[in-house]
């Protein structure tokens, strides 16, 4: 096969953790995007393969007090994926990967939000990505420093429940099949913890 192998970005349950924090709401929640990073790492052949997406919007209802009532929802941009090379990048876009022609976008909707201890929540919600839809369930921290909340978290996601790297890249010995996510937003307009 003479195409380049890609780096398989799967930054499906970043979304999942992004969203819970990442805010462009109608109310005063915002993300602060020079302090936020959505990534994720891969393997490929065994050696690991980082990446990160440049574009993504949320919208937000979270109070820490009342973690039940929040309502979160996120989208992504597919085709913003950085894998730091530009044929790679190209190549992701493609059917077996992204697919972004016919899936440019992947979503997220939260369907609870629950404390865990202190700072700490569990978002559990519905990802979708190249028309699959999974549940997932994302660990959240939260830490504040004057005005600017942060929220952090980190969590794995199988590529293949949502047909990411279809064809000759299902064989799970080349691109592995779990992929691990981590996110950190920064966020102004959150209330006290």
């Amino acid at each position: 096969m003479n195409t380049p192998m890609p780096r398989p970005a799967l930054p499906t349950l970043a979304l999942a953790g992004a969203a819970l924090f990442a805010a462009t709401s109608a109310g005063a929640q915002q993300l602060l995007p020079a302090g936020s990073e959505i990534a994720f790492t891969s393997r490929q052949m065994g050696v690991p393969v980082d990446g990160r997406f440049k574009t993504y919007t949320a919208q937000l209802a979270f109070d820490p007090k009342q973690p039940a009532a929040a309502k979160i929802a996120f989208t992504i941009d597919l085709a913003s994926v950085s894998l730091g090379a530009a044929e790679t990048e190209s190549e992701i876009a493609k059917a077996d990967w992204f697919d972004t022609k016919r899936f440019p976008q992947a979503s997220f909707q939260s369907t609870a939000v629950r404390a865990t201890g202190a700072g700490r929540y569990e978002v559990a919600g519905t990802l979708k990505i190249k028309g699959a839809s999974q549940a997932v369930l994302v660990p959240v921290t939260l830490a504040q420093t004057g005005a600017t909340t942060t929220a952090t978290g980190a969590f794995a996601i199988r590529r293949l429940d949502f047909r990411i790297g279809d064809g000759d890249w299902k064989d799970t010995s080349m691109v592995a099949d779990e992929v691990q996510v981590r996110f950190r937003l920064a966020l102004t307009g959150v209330a006290p913890l």
